[in-house]
């Protein structure tokens, strides 16, 4: 791609990139998982326990890229509500770790069932080709822009 067209498709981009954003906070609401006794957010630091093990809740915030003191709060919902619990570091006892629940990996498998079956939904006319080649462009994608966000950038 030339340079200007780069520039002209650029805009275009960040308004489909608001506009996906608005999306999302929508589909959210639509996911349909019932009461699982914590707001959405906290619910998303599942995955990482479930995926990553037992972690700190400052590995959560880090993860997360999320204020501290808000994950923390996050995570006393998600204790309460029995889909993690707390539990001695083994490097550090003084410090401790957050696991996954049995009910939190419930809640997990049931987040990934609803948001696998809203995506088939919304994506039952394209052909499975196009679906293979948007998703190779759209990690594509992620990974550029987490590179650029690693990239640490002087003040202009």
């Amino acid at each position: 791609m030339q340079d200007h067209d780069v520039q002209d498709t650029i805009p275009r981009l960040a308004d489909e990139l608001m506009r996906f954003a608005r999306v999302v906070a929508r589909a959210k609401s639509m996911l349909n998982l019932g009461d699982l006794g914590a707001d959405f957010s906290a619910l998303m630091l599942l995955f990482p326990l479930r995926f990553r093990g037992p972690l700190r809740a400052t590995d959560l915030a880090e993860i997360k890229q999320a204020d501290p003191s808000t994950v923390s709060r996050q995570v006393a919902q998600l204790v309460k509500a029995g889909l993690a619990r707390r539990e001695a570091d083994p490097v550090d006892g003084r410090a401790s770790r957050i696991a996954i629940t049995e009910a939190g990996l419930a809640a997990v498998e049931r987040m990934q069932q609803a948001r696998q079956s809203w995506l088939r939904e919304a994506l039952a006319d394209w052909p499975a080709d196009r679906i293979a080649t948007f998703v190779g462009l759209f990690a594509e994608f992620n990974t550029s822009v987490e590179a650029q966000l690693a990239t640490p950038r002087e003040n202009a």
